[in-house]
């Protein structure tokens, strides 16, 4: 029986990620060329993924083309590379799983680094060697730009007819980088002979799923997911995911209500993730039916008011509330400036405003926090990433804010480029946020990062970041103390989802004079709570919370309600501790933050009352 043949009647597991795993054990060089130097580590990878339930593998050949091994001096080595990786993993098989050559993508963002005659070139030269080494299937994999994959897909079904498997990587939930929606690029590789068509990398399993549930299932060919681990998180130099494989586990079974029949794992995964979906559908039983799903959108309104006092200030004096609004990840801003009105108008402090927050574009912060200070009267709180500019743009963007009269910054290193809408995007990183606070404590003294006079002195407010949400809760307080010696005024934390943590927070941060303001970020539903538990860098979620979302299934007026109510007790443990409270809105819900702003408001009403009550 063929792998075409086992589809029709039942779920195949592919294997994971080979060269994040590679990475992780310390090689951090070409991966492809370890089919030579270093087989033994190959082979022994494939073997734990088979081990793991994969029925169906694939070749360590990536980036085992021309272009791509030219990086390394290597492009003379196509042939040798290629070959070696299908006989290593056929050997690792041994007639156990079936395997596939697989051909990734050349083309991101800039389509004339790589023309459609290289493309076309490079492909033939490693399908060829593959076709001839005896693999199974072709595996088209990571192709952000459809019209290459297009072109290699036509020429693959020319040339062969083994079972061709074709995945899109998105560049947005359920959209191309080109702007077509998932669907109708699915059903464009189905007509261009794909047997297997879906999509793999920069998604963890939450958007995957959401993305296929704009999708119906293919006429004739079947559906197929590799989904990321999770949303890498950026360590000390190096990148790391972190989601547990029980997330695997539970995931896998909505694949299955997708109509996924191939389900493996990209970036980030390992044998326990592909265990994890193996026992999750042990009897591989596909579905045959499904519901698609379609999307819905909406609009509003604007307004006017002046600025208060510095933020560290107001903190140590008085409750302070701040409320985050994303700016829009599309043009047109009517539903945000309603948004910042409504927030206006139930008395925050503050509108903070990330910046191309897990580095996804979004309309400038700059331009937004002009709009509304000059139009609602909203004082805005800019972010700043050090993964966006260089050190040059950093020190431009600095003297545009203070020159629009913007005075409050929060100094961050934003989430590495990898885990957006454009994987071919670049991390800069020139400075650290040390680094970053640093510098804009030297502009305050009217001194550039080289010490040339600036002209004048900038009057910033410096925010800093504070990730309570770690093993070691004395090493993120060390890294606060380097930060105030750096020059940060207060700290704005991750959201915290535990009573009992913000209450540690208060014991271990008591000592410091710099105010802190502690995130709260309200659920909308189960989902959204396991994806933020799962799959962003930074943030954890008891298993209770995670308990109280699930027991509201599907009824999104109930997750909501529930959301808050978790919300209000996070508030209420905060309160004695805490002046500053940091709402962060979640898909611009701000109906959710405005009801929370006011609680906190109520609370300290009826705190005031009682104070004068009792003398």
């Amino acid at each position: 029986m063929g792998l075409l043949d086992e589809l029709k009647q039942r779920i195949l597991i592919a294997d994971g990620a080979m060269g994040t795993l590679l990475y992780s054990h310390g090689i951090d060089r070409c991966f492809e060329e370890l089919n030579l130097s270093n087989p033994d580590e190959i082979i022994h990878i494939h073997e734990a993924y088979i081990a793991a339930g994969a029925d169906v593998i694939q070749t360590n050949t990536y980036g085992a083309n021309y272009v791509k091994l030219a990086r390394y001096g290597l492009q003379d080595e196509v042939p040798g590379i290629n070959r070696a990786a299908v006989r290593l993993a056929k050997q690792a098989a041994n007639g156990r799983a079936y395997v596939l050559g697989t051909i990734g993508g050349l083309r991101t963002l800039n389509k004339s680094v790589v023309t459609l005659e290289e493309v076309k070139r490079t492909f033939r030269e490693q399908l060829f060697v593959l076709l001839a080494e005896g693999i199974d299937g072709v595996l088209l994999e990571t192709y952000y730009d459809l019209e290459e994959l297009e072109t290699v897909l036509a020429i693959a079904r020319q040339e062969t007819d083994l079972p061709i498997i074709a995945h899109v990587s998105l560049h947005e939930v359920g959209v191309l980088q080109d702007g077509t929606p998932l669907a109708d690029a699915l059903s464009r590789l189905e007509a261009l002979g794909a047997d297997v068509v879906g999509l793999n990398c920069r998604l963890g399993p939450y958007y995957m799923i959401q993305s296929l549930e704009e999708v119906p299932l293919p006429k004739q060919a079947f559906l197929s997911a590799y989904p990321n681990a999770s949303l890498p998180d950026y360590r000390d130099g190096r990148l790391v995911y972190e989601t547990n494989a029980e997330y695997f586990e539970e995931t896998a079974k909505a694949f299955r209500d997708q109509g996924v029949r191939l389900i493996g794992g990209c970036c980030g995964t390992t044998p326990k993730h592909i265990e994890a979906m193996a026992k999750a559908l042990a009897d591989r039983t596909p579905v045959t039916e499904k519901t698609v799903k379609r999307r819905a959108v909406s609009v509003s309104v604007q307004a006017e008011r002046p600025a208060p006092t510095p933020l560290p200030e107001l903190a140590r004096t008085r409750r302070s509330v701040i409320v985050e609004l994303d700016p829009p990840k599309q043009l047109g801003i009517d539903k945000f400036l309603a948004g910042a009105k409504a927030l206006h108008d139930a008395g925050i402090d503050a509108l903070t405003l990330a910046d191309n927050s897990l580095a996804t574009p979004r309309i400038s912060n700059a331009a937004v926090a002009t709009i509304i200070k000059e139009r609602i009267g909203v004082r805005p709180l800019v972010h700043m990433t050090c993964r966006d500019r260089n050190l040059i743009g950093l020190q431009s963007h600095l003297m545009g804010l203070h020159t629009l009269g913007i005075t409050d910054v929060l100094a961050i290193t934003g989430d590495p480029s990898k885990i957006g809408d454009f994987p071919g995007a670049t991390s800069v990183y020139d400075l650290s946020s040390f680094d970053l606070i640093r510098l804009i404590s030297q502009f305050n003294e009217g001194l550039s990062y080289s010490g040339k006079s600036l002209g004048q002195k900038t009057n910033f407010s410096i925010g800093a970041a504070f990730n309570p949400n770690v093993r070691h809760l004395d090493k993120a307080v060390e890294r606060m103390e380097k930060k105030i010696q750096c020059g940060a005024h207060y700290f704005l934390t991750q959201p915290v989802y535990s009573e009992e943590k913000i209450v540690q927070i208060y014991e271990a941060t008591k000592h410091l004079d710099t105010p802190i303001y502690i995130g709260i970020m309200p659920l909308v539903s189960a989902r959204n709570a396991e994806f933020l538990h799962h799959e962003v860098p930074g943030i954890t979620l008891s298993d209770e919370i995670r308990a109280r979302m699930a027991a509201c299934g599907d009824d999104p007026v109930q997750a909501a309600r529930e959301g808050i109510a978790i919300a209000k007790s996070l508030i209420d443990a905060a309160f004695d501790l805490f002046n500053g409270i940091y709402l962060i809105t979640p898909f611009l819900r701000y109906d959710m933050t405005v009801e929370l702003v006011r609680y906190i408001h109520e609370k300290e009403a009826a705190a005031k009352e009682r104070k004068v009550v009792h003398g």
